[in-house]
């Protein structure tokens, strides 16, 4: 099958928010940036902060009661009186499917939920944000899509308890640190290698034990490999753009965005 891989259309009216522009049907989606959504100069914002103006992770030591702000923000603005279930993210591949918001959050990298009353959010500052749908936009999904849980097979997981046809997911890839400034050690590549010989296109050589790694092309490979053609893109380097996203290997100490996937109200 012929791979569709599109760079997404987004309305950049608000600073703080992207939407995604896919064709699933019933089915809203968007990423946030460390813009605050009353900043309306993009370049109104305090670089040097670890945690910018929007930060929505409330596990990085900044004001709990600014995350949870910004987090209301979104509930209220966007989603139309629609509850988030947020996760606890520990770069795993265990799957959670949620029937009803839960108000800690789950111990989890991947969420499906088929309740048009819940959205589901996936936290990242470099890691690959994963948003999934079927076309008529009655089952959604959210990965985590850090190397170890791609390695883990997250994608592969969270499709079959899905289980839908994979002729039916569609897929969007947001942004996440790129393959100029993602540098790993040679067992990374090898941890991916092992499992399939294909993986090794994901991979630059820059010197004799060290890569640059593209998390774009492994998760590309995982889908077509299971038979995913509907595949949509946004890749944009987290690292490389500071005005823009959090990056936790530019600075760790730092903020989170969200991408949020919900069924329309």
């Amino acid at each position: 099958m012929q791979k569709k891989n599109t760079k997404l259309g987004l309305n950049n009216s608000n600073p703080a928010i992207e939407r995604v522009n896919w064709s699933v049907r019933n089915v809203q989606a968007f990423q946030t940036t460390r813009h605050h959504p009353n900043i309306t100069n993009k370049n109104l914002f305090d670089i040097q902060s670890s945690y910018g103006n929007f930060n929505l992770g409330l596990h990085v030591n900044d004001d709990e009661q600014q995350v949870n702000h910004n987090r209301c923000y979104i509930e209220q603005y966007l989603l139309q009186g629609k509850k988030i279930q947020w996760l606890n993210q520990v770069h795993g591949n265990d799957v959670a499917f949620i029937e009803q918001v839960s108000s800690e959050p789950l111990t989890a990298d991947a969420c499906i939920t088929e309740n048009k009353d819940i959205a589901l959010a996936i936290m990242t500052a470099d890691c690959l944000p994963i948003l999934l749908a079927s076309h008529n936009g009655e089952k959604i999904a959210a990965i985590h899509g850090g190397w170890r849980s791609l390695a883990a097979n997250i994608i592969e997981i969270t499709i079959k308890k899905m289980a839908l046809n994979t002729t039916d997911i569609q897929v969007w890839l947001g942004p996440c640190i790129g393959d100029s400034a993602f540098e790993v050690g040679s067992e990374v590549k090898a941890a991916f290698v092992n499992i399939n010989p294909q993986y090794s296109s994901a991979f630059k050589i820059k010197n004799h034990d060290k890569y640059l790694a593209s998390l774009h092309t492994l998760a590309k490979i995982q889908l077509m490999n299971l038979g995913v053609t509907a595949i949509y893109s946004l890749a944009e380097c987290s690292y490389s753009l500071p005005q823009k996203y959090y990056s936790y290997r530019r600075r760790s100490v730092t903020g989170r965005m969200a991408s949020i996937i919900a069924h329309m109200p």
